[in-house]
Protein backbone atom coordinates (compact mmCIF):
# COMPACT_ATOMS: atom_id res chain seq x y z
CA UNK A 1 0.00 0.00 0.00
CA UNK A 2 1.64 3.77 -1.35
CA UNK A 3 1.09 6.11 0.95
CA UNK A 4 -1.66 7.77 -0.98
CA UNK A 5 -3.46 4.85 -1.24
CA UNK A 6 -3.05 5.18 3.19
CA UNK A 7 -4.30 8.48 3.33
CA UNK A 8 -7.38 7.65 1.05
CA UNK A 9 -8.51 5.06 2.63
CA UNK A 10 -12.40 5.19 3.85
CA UNK A 11 -12.78 5.68 7.74
CA UNK A 12 -14.19 2.05 8.60
CA UNK A 13 -11.85 0.56 6.06
CA UNK A 14 -8.62 1.75 7.73
CA UNK A 15 -10.40 0.83 11.35
CA UNK A 16 -10.61 -2.29 10.28
CA UNK A 17 -6.75 -2.83 9.91
CA UNK A 18 -6.20 -0.84 13.17
CA UNK A 19 -8.24 -2.82 15.04
CA UNK A 20 -6.78 -6.30 13.42
CA UNK A 21 -3.73 -5.20 14.14
CA UNK A 22 -2.57 -4.96 10.76
CA UNK A 23 -1.89 -1.44 11.07
CA UNK A 24 -1.12 0.52 13.97
CA UNK A 25 -2.99 3.71 14.85
CA UNK A 26 0.13 5.55 15.56
CA UNK A 27 1.91 4.70 12.72
CA UNK A 28 -1.21 5.89 10.58
CA UNK A 29 -1.47 8.98 12.72
CA UNK A 30 2.46 9.77 11.93
CA UNK A 31 1.56 9.45 8.24
CA UNK A 32 -1.77 11.36 8.47
CA UNK A 33 0.70 14.71 10.28
CA UNK A 34 3.59 14.03 7.55
CA UNK A 35 1.10 14.09 4.91
CA UNK A 36 -0.23 17.68 6.34
CA UNK A 37 3.32 19.11 6.66
CA UNK A 38 3.74 18.48 3.50
CA UNK A 39 0.41 19.47 1.97
CA UNK A 40 -1.47 21.57 3.76
CA UNK A 41 0.98 24.75 3.33
CA UNK A 42 -0.68 24.84 0.07
CA UNK A 43 -4.10 23.91 1.12
CA UNK A 44 -4.58 25.90 4.36
CA UNK A 45 -7.12 23.16 5.84
CA UNK A 46 -6.41 23.47 9.18
CA UNK A 47 -5.98 26.14 11.90
CA UNK A 48 -4.07 24.15 13.95
CA UNK A 49 -2.52 20.87 14.11
CA UNK A 50 -1.80 18.94 17.09
CA UNK A 51 0.40 16.73 16.80
CA UNK A 52 1.54 15.65 20.33
CA UNK A 53 -2.18 15.02 21.48
CA UNK A 54 -2.88 13.20 18.86
CA UNK A 55 -0.07 10.36 18.86
CA UNK A 56 -0.62 10.48 22.74
CA UNK A 57 -4.23 9.50 21.97
CA UNK A 58 -3.00 6.76 19.10
CA UNK A 59 -0.37 5.00 21.41
CA UNK A 60 -3.33 4.59 23.98
CA UNK A 61 -5.53 3.29 21.44
CA UNK A 62 -2.86 0.97 19.95
CA UNK A 63 -2.72 -0.43 23.77
CA UNK A 64 -6.26 -0.66 24.49
CA UNK A 65 -6.60 -2.84 20.89
CA UNK A 66 -3.89 -4.93 22.29
CA UNK A 67 -5.42 -5.81 25.58
CA UNK A 68 -8.68 -6.91 23.61
CA UNK A 69 -10.29 -3.57 24.50
CA UNK A 70 -12.65 -1.91 21.76
CA UNK A 71 -14.55 1.17 21.49
CA UNK A 72 -16.04 0.90 18.21
CA UNK A 73 -15.15 2.11 14.27
CA UNK A 74 -13.48 5.13 15.17
CA UNK A 75 -11.04 3.13 17.33
CA UNK A 76 -7.22 4.32 16.67
CA UNK A 77 -8.83 6.16 13.51
CA UNK A 78 -7.53 9.78 13.15
CA UNK A 79 -10.30 12.38 12.74
CA UNK A 80 -10.47 16.07 13.05
CA UNK A 81 -13.04 18.83 14.06
CA UNK A 82 -13.98 22.13 12.54
CA UNK A 83 -12.77 24.93 14.94
CA UNK A 84 -15.81 26.03 16.40
CA UNK A 85 -15.80 22.86 18.45
CA UNK A 86 -14.58 23.43 21.77
CA UNK A 87 -11.55 21.33 23.20
CA UNK A 88 -10.41 21.42 26.57
CA UNK A 89 -7.15 23.95 26.93
CA UNK A 90 -7.12 24.09 23.06
CA UNK A 91 -7.20 27.43 21.21
CA UNK A 92 -10.92 27.32 19.82
CA UNK A 93 -11.16 30.59 17.32
CA UNK A 94 -14.23 29.96 15.49
CA UNK A 95 -12.61 31.72 12.53
CA UNK A 96 -12.57 34.85 14.75
CA UNK A 97 -9.63 37.21 15.38
CA UNK A 98 -11.66 37.97 18.70
CA UNK A 99 -11.27 34.16 20.16
CA UNK A 100 -7.83 33.73 19.05
CA UNK A 101 -6.44 33.55 22.43
CA UNK A 102 -9.45 31.67 23.81
CA UNK A 103 -9.28 28.48 25.31
CA UNK A 104 -12.56 26.14 26.80
CA UNK A 105 -12.35 24.59 29.95
CA UNK A 106 -13.69 21.77 28.68
CA UNK A 107 -14.59 19.74 25.24
CA UNK A 108 -17.90 20.09 23.09
CA UNK A 109 -19.87 17.26 23.55
CA UNK A 110 -19.08 16.08 20.11
CA UNK A 111 -15.53 15.99 20.70
CA UNK A 112 -15.82 14.04 24.29
CA UNK A 113 -18.18 11.83 22.45
CA UNK A 114 -15.48 11.19 19.62
CA UNK A 115 -12.67 10.40 21.91
CA UNK A 116 -14.89 8.27 24.23
CA UNK A 117 -15.24 6.03 20.57
CA UNK A 118 -11.29 6.22 20.70
CA UNK A 119 -11.10 8.21 17.90
CA UNK A 120 -7.58 10.22 18.03
CA UNK A 121 -7.86 14.27 16.93
CA UNK A 122 -5.48 15.45 14.57
CA UNK A 123 -6.58 19.34 14.82
CA UNK A 124 -9.02 21.69 14.23
CA UNK A 125 -10.16 22.93 10.84
CA UNK A 126 -10.18 26.33 9.73
CA UNK A 127 -13.44 27.43 9.01
CA UNK A 128 -15.15 31.18 7.88
CA UNK A 129 -15.48 33.73 10.24
CA UNK A 130 -18.01 32.29 13.16
CA UNK A 131 -19.20 30.05 10.57
CA UNK A 132 -20.91 32.43 8.49
CA UNK A 133 -20.06 33.05 4.86
CA UNK A 134 -16.35 34.66 4.32
CA UNK A 135 -13.09 33.92 5.86
CA UNK A 136 -12.40 37.03 8.13
CA UNK A 137 -9.60 38.83 6.08
CA UNK A 138 -7.15 38.24 8.32
CA UNK A 139 -7.35 34.45 7.53
CA UNK A 140 -6.07 32.62 3.98
CA UNK A 141 -9.10 30.11 2.83
CA UNK A 142 -8.74 26.69 2.52
CA UNK A 143 -7.99 25.94 -1.65
CA UNK A 144 -10.14 22.83 -3.08
CA UNK A 145 -7.56 20.38 -4.08
CA UNK A 146 -9.82 19.68 -7.19
CA UNK A 147 -9.04 23.14 -8.74
CA UNK A 148 -7.45 26.17 -6.83
CA UNK A 149 -9.51 27.81 -8.59
CA UNK A 150 -12.95 26.71 -7.41
CA UNK A 151 -14.85 27.29 -4.20
CA UNK A 152 -14.10 24.65 -1.19
CA UNK A 153 -17.61 25.35 -0.41
CA UNK A 154 -17.97 27.69 3.20
CA UNK A 155 -18.35 27.52 5.93
CA UNK A 156 -16.65 23.95 6.77
CA UNK A 157 -14.25 24.46 4.21
CA UNK A 158 -11.55 23.34 5.79
CA UNK A 159 -13.36 20.01 7.04
CA UNK A 160 -14.12 19.55 3.51
CA UNK A 161 -10.54 20.12 1.88
CA UNK A 162 -8.87 17.88 4.76
CA UNK A 163 -11.40 15.27 4.18
CA UNK A 164 -11.00 15.30 0.52
CA UNK A 165 -7.21 15.40 0.11
CA UNK A 166 -6.69 12.68 2.86
CA UNK A 167 -5.57 14.77 5.61
CA UNK A 168 -8.14 12.96 7.83
CA UNK A 169 -9.88 10.06 7.76
CA UNK A 170 -13.03 11.83 8.43
CA UNK A 171 -14.33 15.51 9.51
CA UNK A 172 -16.49 17.31 11.74
CA UNK A 173 -18.42 20.04 10.08
CA UNK A 174 -21.49 22.82 11.04
CA UNK A 175 -24.66 23.59 8.80
CA UNK A 176 -26.71 26.83 9.13
CA UNK A 177 -27.54 27.04 5.95
CA UNK A 178 -25.47 24.69 3.38
CA UNK A 179 -21.89 24.33 4.38
CA UNK A 180 -21.65 20.68 5.23
CA UNK A 181 -23.76 20.43 2.27
CA UNK A 182 -22.10 23.01 0.23
CA UNK A 183 -18.04 21.78 0.88
CA UNK A 184 -19.32 17.82 0.48
CA UNK A 185 -20.56 18.60 -2.91
CA UNK A 186 -18.19 20.68 -4.37
CA UNK A 187 -15.00 18.34 -3.19
CA UNK A 188 -16.62 15.00 -3.68
CA UNK A 189 -17.29 13.85 -0.23
CA UNK A 190 -20.43 12.56 1.64
CA UNK A 191 -22.31 15.03 3.98
CA UNK A 192 -24.43 14.06 6.28
CA UNK A 193 -26.73 16.92 8.04
CA UNK A 194 -28.89 15.38 10.69
CA UNK A 195 -31.95 16.42 11.90
CA UNK A 196 -32.06 19.79 14.13
CA UNK A 197 -31.61 18.52 17.47
CA UNK A 198 -30.09 14.75 16.88
CA UNK A 199 -26.68 15.90 17.76
CA UNK A 200 -26.00 18.19 20.72
CA UNK A 201 -24.88 21.30 20.16
CA UNK A 202 -23.20 22.15 23.33
CA UNK A 203 -19.56 23.60 23.15
CA UNK A 204 -19.73 24.65 20.01
CA UNK A 205 -19.84 28.20 18.70
CA UNK A 206 -23.19 29.61 18.11
CA UNK A 207 -24.03 31.21 14.69
CA UNK A 208 -27.59 30.68 14.32
CA UNK A 209 -29.02 28.52 17.39
CA UNK A 210 -32.35 27.39 15.77
CA UNK A 211 -30.71 26.85 12.12
CA UNK A 212 -27.19 25.60 13.60
CA UNK A 213 -26.58 21.27 12.74
CA UNK A 214 -23.33 19.61 13.61
CA UNK A 215 -22.58 16.52 11.40
CA UNK A 216 -20.06 14.32 9.77
CA UNK A 217 -18.63 14.80 6.53
CA UNK A 218 -16.61 11.67 5.39
CA UNK A 219 -15.56 9.71 1.97
CA UNK A 220 -18.66 7.04 2.29
CA UNK A 221 -22.07 6.38 3.72
CA UNK A 222 -20.63 3.89 6.17
CA UNK A 223 -17.72 6.62 7.22
CA UNK A 224 -20.98 9.28 7.59
CA UNK A 225 -23.27 6.50 9.18
CA UNK A 226 -19.92 5.21 12.16
CA UNK A 227 -19.54 9.19 13.34
CA UNK A 228 -22.89 9.75 13.71
CA UNK A 229 -23.64 6.86 15.92
CA UNK A 230 -20.48 8.16 18.28
CA UNK A 231 -21.81 12.01 18.23
CA UNK A 232 -25.74 11.60 18.02
CA UNK A 233 -27.98 11.39 21.11
CA UNK A 234 -29.30 13.17 24.45
CA UNK A 235 -26.98 15.40 26.01
CA UNK A 236 -28.04 16.90 29.49
CA UNK A 237 -25.39 19.75 28.70
CA UNK A 238 -27.89 20.62 25.50
CA UNK A 239 -31.51 20.84 26.00
CA UNK A 240 -32.26 21.16 22.26
CA UNK A 241 -30.90 17.51 22.07
CA UNK A 242 -33.55 15.06 21.08
CA UNK A 243 -34.64 12.52 23.45
CA UNK A 244 -34.86 9.59 21.52
CA UNK A 245 -33.09 6.55 20.82
CA UNK A 246 -29.97 6.59 18.71
CA UNK A 247 -30.30 3.72 16.10
CA UNK A 248 -27.45 1.58 14.97
CA UNK A 249 -26.92 3.39 11.76
CA UNK A 250 -24.37 1.02 10.61
CA UNK A 251 -26.27 -1.85 11.48
CA UNK A 252 -29.16 -0.43 8.68
CA UNK A 253 -26.98 -0.26 5.77
CA UNK A 254 -27.91 -3.36 4.17
CA UNK A 255 -31.27 -2.54 3.63
CA UNK A 256 -31.76 -1.45 0.36
CA UNK A 257 -33.45 0.55 -1.12
CA UNK A 258 -36.53 -1.96 -2.53
CA UNK A 259 -39.81 -0.35 -2.40
CA UNK A 260 -38.80 3.05 -1.12
CA UNK A 261 -40.73 5.44 -2.89
CA UNK A 262 -37.86 8.25 -3.89
CA UNK A 263 -39.79 11.79 -4.93
CA UNK A 264 -38.20 13.68 -6.98
CA UNK A 265 -39.70 17.29 -8.58
CA UNK A 266 -38.79 18.15 -12.00
CA UNK A 267 -40.09 21.38 -12.12
CA UNK A 268 -38.25 22.88 -9.22
CA UNK A 269 -34.67 21.11 -11.03
CA UNK A 270 -34.99 22.40 -13.65
CA UNK A 271 -35.50 25.92 -12.54
CA UNK A 272 -32.62 26.14 -10.24
CA UNK A 273 -30.10 23.56 -11.37
CA UNK A 274 -27.37 23.37 -14.28
CA UNK A 275 -27.69 20.82 -17.13
CA UNK A 276 -24.70 19.03 -15.20
CA UNK A 277 -26.49 18.82 -12.06
CA UNK A 278 -30.07 17.89 -13.80
CA UNK A 279 -28.23 15.12 -15.45
CA UNK A 280 -26.31 13.95 -11.88
CA UNK A 281 -29.61 13.81 -10.63
CA UNK A 282 -31.48 11.98 -13.22
CA UNK A 283 -28.71 9.34 -13.47
CA UNK A 284 -29.24 8.86 -9.64
CA UNK A 285 -32.65 8.04 -9.79
CA UNK A 286 -32.05 5.53 -12.66
CA UNK A 287 -29.84 3.93 -10.04
CA UNK A 288 -32.06 3.86 -7.21
CA UNK A 289 -34.93 2.73 -9.91
CA UNK A 290 -32.36 0.20 -11.05
CA UNK A 291 -32.03 -1.10 -6.82
CA UNK A 292 -35.69 -1.31 -6.85
CA UNK A 293 -37.16 1.76 -5.49
CA UNK A 294 -40.15 3.42 -6.93
CA UNK A 295 -39.73 7.13 -8.30
CA UNK A 296 -42.61 9.49 -7.73
CA UNK A 297 -42.90 13.17 -9.15
CA UNK A 298 -43.92 15.05 -6.40
CA UNK A 299 -44.21 19.04 -5.97
CA UNK A 300 -42.34 21.01 -3.43
CA UNK A 301 -43.74 23.82 -2.05
CA UNK A 302 -42.09 27.08 -3.20
CA UNK A 303 -38.77 27.99 -1.69
CA UNK A 304 -38.49 31.62 -2.39
CA UNK A 305 -39.74 33.53 0.48
CA UNK A 306 -38.03 30.88 2.56
CA UNK A 307 -34.76 31.70 0.75
CA UNK A 308 -35.57 35.70 1.76
CA UNK A 309 -36.59 34.73 4.85
CA UNK A 310 -32.65 32.95 5.86
CA UNK A 311 -30.77 36.06 6.31
CA UNK A 312 -32.89 37.99 8.41
CA UNK A 313 -33.42 34.78 10.51
CA UNK A 314 -30.01 34.37 10.67
CA UNK A 315 -29.06 37.51 11.30
CA UNK A 316 -31.58 37.69 14.05
CA UNK A 317 -29.87 34.63 15.84
CA UNK A 318 -26.50 35.64 15.05
CA UNK A 319 -26.51 39.00 16.10
CA UNK A 320 -28.17 37.33 19.83
CA UNK A 321 -24.35 35.26 19.40
CA UNK A 322 -22.68 38.25 19.24
CA UNK A 323 -24.36 40.54 21.50
CA UNK A 324 -21.64 40.89 24.04
CA UNK A 325 -19.00 41.59 21.41
CA UNK A 326 -21.06 43.15 18.82
CA UNK A 327 -20.99 46.30 18.33
CA UNK A 328 -18.77 47.18 20.95
CA UNK A 329 -15.68 45.61 19.44
CA UNK A 330 -17.18 45.95 15.53
CA UNK A 331 -13.87 47.00 14.23
CA UNK A 332 -12.53 43.23 14.91
CA UNK A 333 -15.43 41.84 12.63
CA UNK A 334 -14.87 41.27 8.60
CA UNK A 335 -17.38 43.03 6.49
CA UNK A 336 -19.96 39.97 5.83
CA UNK A 337 -20.06 38.57 9.31
CA UNK A 338 -20.93 42.26 10.59
CA UNK A 339 -23.34 42.80 7.42
CA UNK A 340 -25.40 40.04 9.05
CA UNK A 341 -25.62 40.81 12.40
CA UNK A 342 -26.12 44.97 11.38
CA UNK A 343 -29.30 43.26 9.24
CA UNK A 344 -30.93 41.46 12.31
CA UNK A 345 -30.38 44.32 14.59
CA UNK A 346 -32.84 46.16 12.08
CA UNK A 347 -35.22 43.16 12.27
CA UNK A 348 -38.71 44.63 13.78
CA UNK A 349 -40.48 42.02 16.24
CA UNK A 350 -43.60 41.96 13.80
CA UNK A 351 -40.91 41.40 10.71
CA UNK A 352 -39.58 38.82 12.99
CA UNK A 353 -42.77 37.01 13.69
CA UNK A 354 -43.93 37.06 10.04
CA UNK A 355 -40.62 35.38 9.25
CA UNK A 356 -41.26 32.41 12.25
CA UNK A 357 -44.66 31.85 10.91
CA UNK A 358 -43.83 31.31 7.67
CA UNK A 359 -40.83 29.15 9.05
CA UNK A 360 -43.36 26.68 10.90
CA UNK A 361 -45.67 26.84 7.44
CA UNK A 362 -43.10 25.69 5.32
CA UNK A 363 -41.46 22.72 8.02
CA UNK A 364 -45.65 21.42 8.20
CA UNK A 365 -45.65 21.41 4.07
CA UNK A 366 -42.37 19.58 4.12
CA UNK A 367 -44.09 17.16 6.70
CA UNK A 368 -46.70 16.87 4.68
CA UNK A 369 -44.88 16.16 1.49
CA UNK A 370 -42.58 13.20 3.24
CA UNK A 371 -45.83 11.49 4.77
CA UNK A 372 -46.10 10.18 0.81
CA UNK A 373 -42.74 9.34 0.29
CA UNK A 374 -39.80 8.25 2.30
CA UNK A 375 -37.04 10.19 0.50
CA UNK A 376 -36.93 13.15 -1.63
CA UNK A 377 -33.80 13.57 -4.12
CA UNK A 378 -32.75 16.42 -5.48
CA UNK A 379 -29.71 17.95 -5.95
CA UNK A 380 -27.19 19.39 -3.59
CA UNK A 381 -26.72 23.29 -4.77
CA UNK A 382 -27.40 24.18 -8.54
CA UNK A 383 -23.87 23.71 -10.14
CA UNK A 384 -20.55 22.19 -9.75
CA UNK A 385 -18.67 24.23 -7.25
CA UNK A 386 -18.20 27.08 -9.01
CA UNK A 387 -15.13 29.30 -9.67
CA UNK A 388 -13.89 31.69 -6.88
CA UNK A 389 -14.47 34.75 -9.31
CA UNK A 390 -17.97 33.93 -10.19
CA UNK A 391 -18.56 33.28 -5.99
CA UNK A 392 -17.68 37.14 -6.01
CA UNK A 393 -21.12 37.94 -7.86
CA UNK A 394 -23.02 36.02 -5.12
CA UNK A 395 -24.22 38.99 -3.49
CA UNK A 396 -25.39 40.93 -6.34
CA UNK A 397 -26.95 37.79 -8.43
CA UNK A 398 -29.85 36.65 -7.22
CA UNK A 399 -30.23 33.86 -9.36
CA UNK A 400 -26.85 32.44 -8.67
CA UNK A 401 -27.91 32.98 -4.94
CA UNK A 402 -31.17 31.20 -5.33
CA UNK A 403 -29.79 28.22 -7.08
CA UNK A 404 -26.75 28.15 -4.27
CA UNK A 405 -29.07 28.08 -1.40
CA UNK A 406 -32.42 27.57 -2.81
CA UNK A 407 -31.66 23.61 -2.39
CA UNK A 408 -30.16 23.93 0.74
CA UNK A 409 -31.18 26.86 3.60
CA UNK A 410 -35.04 25.24 3.23
CA UNK A 411 -34.08 21.94 5.52
CA UNK A 412 -32.26 24.24 7.82
CA UNK A 413 -35.61 26.11 8.39
CA UNK A 414 -37.56 22.93 8.60
CA UNK A 415 -34.94 21.00 10.42
CA UNK A 416 -34.88 17.76 8.11
CA UNK A 417 -32.30 15.29 7.62
CA UNK A 418 -29.85 15.35 4.35
CA UNK A 419 -27.53 13.21 2.56
CA UNK A 420 -24.70 14.53 0.40
CA UNK A 421 -23.51 12.06 -2.19
CA UNK A 422 -21.14 12.60 -5.03
CA UNK A 423 -22.77 11.65 -8.22
CA UNK A 424 -20.89 12.52 -10.88
CA UNK A 425 -18.09 14.81 -12.55
CA UNK A 426 -18.31 17.93 -15.25
CA UNK A 427 -15.83 17.96 -18.02
CA UNK A 428 -13.64 19.73 -16.34
CA UNK A 429 -13.17 17.20 -13.11
CA UNK A 430 -15.23 18.65 -10.90
CA UNK A 431 -17.59 16.66 -8.44
CA UNK A 432 -21.18 16.96 -8.77
CA UNK A 433 -23.91 16.09 -6.23
CA UNK A 434 -27.10 15.52 -5.43
CA UNK A 435 -28.73 15.10 -1.73
CA UNK A 436 -31.45 13.16 0.09
CA UNK A 437 -33.81 14.32 2.26
CA UNK A 438 -35.80 12.35 5.14
CA UNK A 439 -38.54 12.77 7.42
CA UNK A 440 -37.04 13.92 10.75
CA UNK A 441 -35.51 11.68 12.86
CA UNK A 442 -34.86 9.31 9.65
CA UNK A 443 -31.12 9.36 9.89
CA UNK A 444 -30.72 5.41 9.47
CA UNK A 445 -32.87 5.43 6.25
CA UNK A 446 -31.04 8.00 4.67
CA UNK A 447 -27.59 6.03 5.35
CA UNK A 448 -29.34 2.44 4.39
CA UNK A 449 -30.42 4.24 0.46
CA UNK A 450 -26.76 6.56 0.36
CA UNK A 451 -25.03 3.32 1.05
CA UNK A 452 -27.22 1.21 -1.26
CA UNK A 453 -26.41 4.01 -4.11
CA UNK A 454 -22.74 4.04 -3.12
CA UNK A 455 -22.52 0.19 -3.59
CA UNK A 456 -23.63 0.47 -7.26
CA UNK A 457 -21.54 3.29 -8.21
CA UNK A 458 -17.90 4.13 -7.65
CA UNK A 459 -18.32 8.16 -7.60
CA UNK A 460 -17.43 8.39 -3.96
CA UNK A 461 -13.75 6.57 -4.85
CA UNK A 462 -12.95 9.31 -7.10
CA UNK A 463 -9.90 11.25 -5.14
CA UNK A 464 -8.35 14.65 -6.25
CA UNK A 465 -4.10 13.56 -7.61
CA UNK A 466 -2.22 15.44 -5.45
CA UNK A 467 0.26 12.77 -4.39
Amino acid sequence: MTETDLAYLELTEVAGLIQAGELSSVAVTQAMLDRIEALDVTLGSYALVLPELALAQAARADAEIAAGTLRGPLHGVPLAVKDLCWMEGVPTAAGMTLYADFRPDEDATVVTRLQEAGAVILGKLQLTESAYADHHPSVTPPKNPWSAEHWPGASSSGSGVATAAGLCYGSLGSDTGGSIRFPSAAQGLTGLKPSWGRVSRYGVFELAASLDHVGPMTRSVRDAAAMLGAIAGADPKDPTALQTPVPDYLAALEGGVAGLRIGTDPAWMGGSADAETQAAVAAALEVMRGLGAEIVEVTFPDIRQAVKDWFPLCGVETAVAHARTFPSQRDAYGPALAGIIELGRSVSGLDLQRILLRREDLRGRVNALMTGIDLLLIPAMGFAAPSLAKMGTLGTDDALMNSLLGFTCPFDMTGHPSLTLPGGFTPARLPVAFQMIGAHGAEALLCQAGHAFQQATDWHKHHPALG
